[in-house]
């Protein structure tokens, strides 16, 4: 098969149809799955704070970073 490259009408049609559609789920999850979000929400409901305050930190560190990959 010849390998082809679309335009850029195609590939923007191809992203605005994409970002219109609604994002579902494949399929229902199952039992276990429910049962295993369920304990991790509840395991790790305490940390959610911390975890935000860590994100704004991370955040701030690198809105200012110049380059890739670079360590301040």
């Amino acid at each position: 098969m010849e390998h082809t490259n679309p335009s850029r009408e195609t590939a923007d049609e191809e992203r605005t149809e994409a970002a219109d559609n609604a994002h579902q789920a494949d399929r229902a999850p199952t039992p276990e799955e429910e049962r295993l979000a369920d304990e991790s929400r509840e395991r790790y409901a305490g940390e959610a704070e911390a975890v935000a305050e860590h994100e704004r930190a991370m955040t701030e560190t690198g809105a200012d970073e110049k380059g890739e990959g670079r360590i301040p």
